[in-house]
């Protein structure tokens, strides 16, 4: 969720003259601190539209190590307040509306109407709320892959309840088992067919594979932690009426619904994985909560669980949410959930090795020898990243072969030492503490046995992190990995730590190594990782595993970049003159600040997204709307692309193989609008266009999350 080369800031603000991290920084060897710079090419990709794949996905491991395609436009300007309610691309590119929240995704599906009347029922059939991450799977054909037809699986992070009703929330109405069904229906997962006809895009509404994803559809839950205890929940029959309790309990195998899907991930095997976030939210309860002295309590207390949760009201009228009624239903989410968008009849999996976690992303990795790892960032201020390695290989050759790698391996956690070195930390049973003691004989962990033991860490993954001493992160997002191409065969992560405010403030706190933080309140001090106190406009971190391998437990790693305003006139801190050290030119004209969504292209280049207020107030006064930069990950050359319409955040974005359409995610343009006046603060897309891509009226209303599509107008490859 929620310029001419721009000094590097090599030169401490430290003025009381003691050591600042920076210095600290300073004094290791250079040669360890250096990444290999390849030379780029700035050729374009010849035969790009004529990739081969020998799975859906292979694109990103076949195609690029410095960019084949260069960055080809020039920064666009910010969007500056009063931020005009629109998107904004470079000269000689054209974006379009492709689709937005509620319009039908599937056969039978009723249209949109802009007074919010839709019903629980027609929304679970429309396109949802509240768009992030997402990926196109291209359509095969005859050995390729098309390039105007696939399937785009778009996340559906959460709603804005005050539009999302005729009447608001509550309003005159009141709030009601149906408005909670329809909130329901909301969140989740949008699967579409999207094909290109005439040069225009558009859903295919009759399609098998339109499908919805939602808080209440049936799911499975696989690995270790599967069938555990903690995973048995009190059993309802759900319904548009309501839930009713059967009186019989769940055998910790089987689950409902996802949501609060905020980046997601793709497996070489041509599945989609959606990534639980801020689902914590979603509960609440009738009643007080156990104390935090109890196993329940300290488990929601180091999650964020409260009683009042983020003001859904879920609790209120579906005791499924009622942490009262039904203690254990907050251990079914928290995970990564695979999904194989081919196959409409399919059942979600929640995947239970990769650690239960507010999941913001999943990049997978596979090493020469086939070797498959997923690299994963815990969204929440001073949280971890992970790494979940597979036992078994990866075989390419059999997709059925694959179908449950994700279900044994190892989970790690990272540390970050200040020589720019790093450990993977493994989270087994047989785990040494920072007391000395084996996770087997924690009490948080207390077992029968190892496998009941490893199922606890798993559901408890956030106080294993705790036990063992990872480094706690300034609010790891989105990971990615650079394509290796031209030779490079680094393994090579990049991670947007995108913001905490409470690094390096007083009083100093950590996560307390017995697990009873509570979530988001420890204040650490700055380290070499997280070196800026007030880090309010966030950096990108990147390492590099030893050995190019996915298996190795060491790594080398460093700040790819610190965002920041070069124009600031807030006052410097010691560690924090919060202009950052983007490379831009002229300087300053592509200053970001809250980086969430990196993705690499085909073509090697790095595009990320941004999260802050949107609305170019406040500290970002000079920066702007939310944007989407593109940078080269061999200069660190920055260049502003996209600029997003009033109080949105810009997020979610793929390719088709060929790089000639780029979509992107808009999320919740006009935040903040209350039921008397929708559109106060944004009416975009409508907006911004009267027709969709494909020439179908847009209606409006009320602000709509969406999906846009981009091209190049001369044909060519995005940003080229």
């Amino acid at each position: 969720m929620k310029g001419s080369k721009h000094p590097r800031n090599d030169l401490t603000i430290n003025p009381s003259g003691n050591e600042s991290i920076i210095d600290v920084i300073g004094r290791v060897e250079v040669s360890r601190r250096r990444f290999i710079q390849g030379s780029a090419s700035a050729g374009a990709l010849a035969a790009a539209g004529g990739l081969t794949l020998s799975g859906i996905v292979g694109t990103v491991e076949a195609a690029v190590a410095a960019p084949v395609v260069g960055i080809g436009f020039e920064s666009i300007p910010p969007s500056l307040a009063p931020v005009a309610d629109k998107v904004t691309v470079p000269a000689g590119h054209t974006v379009k509306a492709l689709v937005s929240w509620g319009d039908p995704i599937m056969p039978g599906a009723a249209a949109y109407k802009a007074d919010a009347t839709n019903t629980a029922a027609e929304q679970a059939m429309q396109y949802g709320m509240h768009t992030d991450g997402m990926h196109f799977f291209p359509f095969p054909s005859r050995g390729q892959v098309l390039n105007d037809r696939g399937i785009l699986c778009a996340n559906n992070e959460y709603t804005h309840e005050e539009i999302l009703f005729p009447d608001g929330q509550v309003g005159a109405s009141g709030y009601n088992i149906e408005k909670c069904r329809k909130s329901q229906a909301a969140h989740g997962v949008s699967i579409t067919e999207v094909r290109r006809i005439n040069g225009n895009w558009s859903v295919v509404k009759s399609s098998i594979y339109g499908r919805r994803l939602t808080a209440n559809t049936p799911m499975r839950i696989a690995g270790p932690a599967a069938g555990h205890a903690l995973m048995k929940t009190r059993e309802f029959n759900i319904a548009p009426t309501g839930s009713v309790a059967t009186g019989n309990s769940t055998d910790g195998f089987k689950a409902f619904g996802t949501i609060n899907n905020c980046a997601h991930g793709i497996t070489p095997w041509g599945t989609y994985l959606t990534c639980e976030e801020n689902w914590n939210g979603n509960f609440g309860a009738n009643a007080a909560l156990p104390a935090v002295t109890t196993e329940a309590g300290k488990l929601y207390n180091r999650y964020g669980v409260t009683a009042g949760g983020f003001g859904y009201r879920w609790h209120t009228v579906d005791p499924r949410f009622d942490l009262a009624v039904n203690p254990n239903e907050t251990n079914h989410f928290g995970w990564v959930v695979e999904v194989d968008p081919t196959d409409p009849k399919s059942v979600p999996v929640k995947r239970t090795a990769l650690g239960r976690i507010k999941h913001e992303s999943a990049q997978y990795v596979v090493d020469r020898a086939q070797n498959l790892a997923f690299y994963m960032g815990d969204d929440e201020k001073n949280e971890y990243i992970y790494k979940f390695v597979c036992a078994d290989k990866y075989n390419p050759g059999n997709r059925a072969a694959n179908r449950d790698l994700l279900d044994h391996g190892t989970l790690y956690v990272a540390r970050f030492n200040a020589d720019l070195s790093g450990s993977w930390l493994p989270l087994t049973p047989d785990s040494i503490g920072l007391d000395g003691v084996a996770l087997r004989d924690n009490p948080n962990f207390a077992g029968a046995d190892d496998a009941e033991v490893q199922a606890k860490i798993l559901i408890k993954t956030r106080m294993a992190a705790d036990a063992v001493g990872a480094t706690m992160m300034d609010r790891p997002e989105w990971t990615g990995a650079r394509p290796r191409l031209n030779g490079n065969d680094e393994i090579e992560i990049f991670c947007t730590l995108t913001n905490n405010d409470r690094r390096g403030t007083t009083t100093a706190s950590s996560n307390k190594a017995d697990g009873s933080t509570t979530a988001a309140s420890a204040r650490p001090p700055v380290d070499a990782a997280n070196p800026r106190e007030d880090n309010r406009y966030g950096h990108i971190i990147r390492w590099r595993e030893a050995g190019q391998s996915v298996l190795a437990t060491e790594f080398g790693w460093d700040i790819f970049v610190q965002c920041g305003d070069t124009a600031t006139t807030k006052t410097a801190k010691p560690t924090n003159d919060y202009k950052g050290n983007i490379n831009d030119d002229p300087n300053g004209s592509a200053d970001i600040g809250a980086p969430d969504g990196l993705w690499f292209d085909w073509f090697g280049r790095l595009w990320v997204q941004t999260d802050q207020a949107g609305n170019g107030t406040g500290d970002w006064v000079n920066i702007g709307a939310n944007s989407l930069s593109c940078a080269d990950p061999v200069s660190k050359e920055f260049r502003r692309f996209l600029t997003g319409p009033n109080k949105c955040e810009v997020t979610g974005i793929t390719m088709t193989p060929d790089g000639k359409t780029l979509f992107v995610g808009i999320q919740h343009p006009g935040e903040d609008a209350v039921a008397a006046n929708p559109t106060a603060l944004s009416n975009w897309p409508a907006s911004q266009w009267a027709t969709r891509a494909d020439g179908t009226p847009l209606p409006g209303g009320r602000p709509r999350s969406g999906v846009v599509v981009i091209t190049k107008d001369d044909g060519g490859i995005v940003g080229a």
